[in-house]
């Protein structure tokens, strides 16, 4: 058993007697990702109340009183969106006359993602570069036919051209970059990111934008080191980046930007409404917060704000708000907040919007930090 033990699969040894009895079936022994995995607390228990999948429990079945090797895939629920194949491979008889099923759990997140991932970025690229490319394809046939010697359509038609060009240029670098991020959305970021250093970093980069639209930013950050999370830098600055982008988008000309960090909250006071009225949703609710400490970043708004219907879709791809979506400034990929949802869910985040309509709206990403440190209780 030591050797199971440190096996980084889920592996669980089933024992049943009775083929008609449900509770009959145990577990006697759970390595080490298996208790993990099944929050399993206690030596050995009903096979049912760690897994509770019914196609899981009948290739046990199958095991245990077919003898035949059981297969069937579990997959627990929750944001991480995990997929395991279960192998329950028959055993000797034991002494007592009952059966033995070992029950092992192989995780295929990664290449379900992948195969997934690769038909999505197809389906998405084909539809999303098909407009551009066909009015590019339209203004070459132009320039070669009757245009040809009008100078002045001739330019027009090449700046058009341009901008469409850069449209596609931004599509395929959103979505290779979403294709990467949600690949290894299930692994863990290892680094350590200042949120404050971060926020100021991506707030010297656009404000050069900010100035040409007559637009303002105003934060509020802690010190440095007071806003420190397990993080990848780059992507927390893509996060950064994306929802001060947008924040810039729709806001009007002399309009202000505003950013603030939030230190030692819950996860219910991070994801909380902040504006009372306000039409509120959670984009994205981390798993297992109980206990964790939060750093909570808000960037909000001075633009029109984004009406209630609209709210549960802003995260989808290339999903835009009907009279927001076109028109110079304002043209994007609509993949920025996909992008910072995935994001968010790889670093075990939350996010949430918030939004009044004529008086902005408000994206807050908030990051888990360590257990939360709380003052002792009273004597």
């Amino acid at each position: 058993m030591r050797m199971l033990e440190v096996v980084p699969d889920p592996i669980l040894l089933v024992a049943g007697q009775d083929p008609d009895d449900l509770i009959d079936r145990r577990f006697v022994f759970a390595n080490a990702a298996a208790r993990d995995l099944f929050r399993i607390t206690r030596e050995s228990g009903p096979l049912a109340t760690a897994v509770r999948a019914p196609e899981v429990l009948e290739a046990v079945d199958e095991a245990l009183f077919g003898k035949v090797t059981g297969e069937a895939a579990y997959q627990p629920g929750g944001a991480q969106d995990r997929v395991w194949r279960a192998l329950a491979q028959p055993l000797t008889t034991d002494g007592d006359g009952g059966n033995l099923a070992l029950l092992f759990f192989r995780d295929e997140t990664e290449v379900r993602r992948a195969e997934r991932t690769r038909a999505d970025f197809l389906a998405n690229a084909s539809h999303e570069l098909r407009t551009p490319l066909a009015s590019l394809t339209g203004f070459i046939e132009t320039l070669r036919g009757h245009a040809r010697e009008d100078e002045a359509a001739r330019d027009k038609f090449l700046a058009i051209m341009q901008i469409q060009a850069e449209r596609m240029r931004r599509l395929i670098e959103d979505l290779m970059s979403l294709s990467r991020i949600e690949l290894n959305e299930h692994v863990p970021p290892l680094g350590k990111v200042d949120i404050s250093l971060a926020t100021i970093d991506v707030l010297d980069a656009l404000g050069p934008i900010a100035a040409e639209r007559c637009v303002s930013f105003k934060s509020t950050l802690p010190s440095r080191g007071e806003a420190v999370v397990a993080g990848d830098r780059d992507q927390i600055l893509q996060i950064i980046q994306n929802l001060l982008e947008n924040a810039l988008k729709y806001s009007p000309s002399r309009g202000e930007v505003t950013m603030d960090v939030r230190l030692n909250l819950d996860a219910a006071e991070a994801g909380a409404r902040r504006t009372p009225g306000s039409a509120y949703l959670s984009l994205l609710t981390p798993d297992h917060a109980a206990g964790l400490s939060y750093v909570a970043l808000t960037v909000k708004d001075s633009g029109p704000g984004i009406a209630r219907e609209h709210l549960p879709r802003l995260t989808e791809r290339f999903y835009r708000v009907e009279g927001q979506k076109s028109g110079g400034e304002r043209s994007g990929t609509g993949l920025g907040l996909a992008i910072v949802k995935h994001i968010m869910n790889r670093h075990r985040g939350g996010l949430m919007v918030e939004s009044v309509e004529g008086a902005g709206a408000a994206f807050t990403a908030y990051f888990p930090v360590s257990p939360r440190i709380l003052p002792p209780a009273a004597s």
